[in-house]
């Protein structure tokens, strides 16, 4: 069970939003328990990653890497881990044919800590900037893409 919770003085942690409060009534009070704590990833920043993609992805096109034939929701998954790729974050793996691969780390809140998604988003705009904005002279998008800094 994954509940949202807040530190409050004394150390006592209580949960974020009311409506998770039926959900504690199963544990007992003065029993010990086992939590896992993570400092929660600011909600409104990942948003604006995403956004930032959906903005590259807009403006770079899907017929530029032959993805055209596929959903939507494909061409967008491809080019976000493309740039995740070409921005530095990524693992190398071994295929069972011997072969290396390139795969873009995950974004996920419990695969990345805050400060590595801080330094990540600063490396996909220097990647935007290189392969997706290169040669762009349109002062719309320029000042569009200078609001994501």
């Amino acid at each position: 069970m994954q509940i949202e919770m807040v530190k409050n003085a004394g150390g006592v942690f209580v949960p974020a939003f009311d409506s998770d409060l039926p959900r504690l009534t199963k544990f007992k009070n003065g029993e010990q328990y086992t939590a896992e704590i993570k400092l929660t990833r600011n909600p409104s920043f990942h948003r604006k990653v995403f956004a930032f993609f959906g903005f590259c992805f807009a403006h770079w096109a899907a017929e530029n890497a032959g993805y055209d034939c596929s959903d939507e929701y494909t061409q967008k998954e491809e080019f976000r881990k493309n740039l995740t790729i070409l921005a530095g974050f990524f693992d190398t793996v071994t295929t069972i044919k011997g072969e290396l691969k390139v795969r873009a780390k995950s974004l996920a809140y419990a695969n990345m800590e805050p400060d590595e998604f801080e330094r990540c988003y600063s490396a996909l705009i220097n990647a935007a900037i290189k392969h997706v904005f290169a040669g762009t002279k349109d002062e719309r998008i320029l000042n569009q893409l200078y609001s994501y800094f």
